[in-house]
């Protein structure tokens, strides 16, 4: 459910660039990002990064929309992508990655006290800012290579974004084999 609350405010974006305004669709991503941290809220959790970072990137596209509607449906991309490049790589040098937040709600709290924890979050936080970045670059290359197929940058994005949620999924597992972890001392994306 976490890795569902946290990819659903980009899910909607994606989906709704295929169906209407750029404007509609980063509003509508910002809306959710904010109804999860109202969900985190009512919960007692902690406001994450991420979601907070996410909700004003793209209530920020969102308001430069209003005043320069003739940023192109790929510039809103690029930014989007280029925002959460932003987001991802800067909680890594705050050293809070953003992966971070999340693994301590779900653990208990002698799990998060061990000393390769850290570590786990800022590797599983890398791998989602080099999706970032990679889809970032094909969204570039697709601005200076028009000819270029539009599925192509879904490709690279598709395969980006499930490759970051696949090693979220397996690097836990991987650790907890390879230095013994007790079972459920590591983080796993829900």
């Amino acid at each position: 459910m976490t890795i569902f609350l946290i990819l659903a405010p980009y899910g909607v974006y994606t989906a709704l660039m295929f169906m209407t305004s750029a404007m509609v669709a980063v509003f509508a991503g910002s809306a959710i990002c904010l109804a999860t941290i109202a969900i985190d809220v009512v919960r007692s959790r902690s406001v994450k990064i991420l979601a907070a970072g996410s909700a004003i990137l793209f209530a920020g596209i969102g308001l430069f929309l209003a005043r320069h509607p003739t940023l192109s449906v790929l510039g809103v991309k690029l930014s989007v992508d280029i925002g959460i490049f932003v987001i991802s790589l800067g909680s890594m040098l705050a050293r809070r990655p953003f992966t971070l937040q999340y693994a301590i709600e779900s653990v208990p709290a002698e799990t998060a006290a061990m000393p390769g924890f850290l570590t786990a979050n800022y590797i599983i936080t890398a791998a989602w800012t080099v999706a970032a970045l990679l889809m970032m670059l094909a969204n570039i290359v697709l601005l200076y290579f028009p000819g270029l197929p539009v599925w192509s940058g879904l490709a690279v994005a598709f395969a980006a974004r499930n490759s970051a949620i696949y090693f979220t999924k397996w690097y836990p597992e991987y650790r907890q084999i390879k230095y013994g972890a007790p079972e459920g001392a590591l983080p796993e994306a829900q």
